[in-house]
């Protein structure tokens, strides 16, 4: 996955077999940054009570689609042992987009200064 900043969006564009891995039809998720309430590094808390649908999950090794819980609608791509980035939603499809990338602790830095100078 690439994660940019265009303008004041975030955009997510997936690669083609992380779209096929997470059943994802759509290439690109572009996020309106004050749509994004919270942002953290830390590593989330799942649960069995989740529905899938659609998506894959291999215990310990991926978690990739979208998920429902007693949170809302959320939607999910982790790697095992990878840098979390967790962002909480407004007025958005989803309410989390959890996403495990290698850069996570600066894009955690950029959007938290966009979100507070905002």
């Amino acid at each position: 996955m690439n994660i940019t900043q265009v303008n004041q969006n975030l955009q997510i564009e997936w690669e083609w077999h992380e779209q096929l891995l997470a059943l994802n039809p759509k290439r690109t998720f572009v996020i309106p940054l004050n749509h994004i309430e919270a942002v953290s590094t830390n590593k989330p808390v799942s649960s069995c009570l989740e529905i899938r649908t659609p998506g894959l999950v291999i215990p310990g090794i991926i978690k990739a689609g979208i998920y429902y819980s007693n949170r809302g609608k959320e939607f999910w791509y982790v790697k095992k042992n990878q840098d979390y980035l967790t962002l909480e939603l407004e007025n958005e499809l989803f309410k989390r987009i959890i996403l495990s990338i290698d850069a996570n602790q600066a894009w955690l830095e950029h959007i938290n200064h966009y979100i507070h100078s905002n």
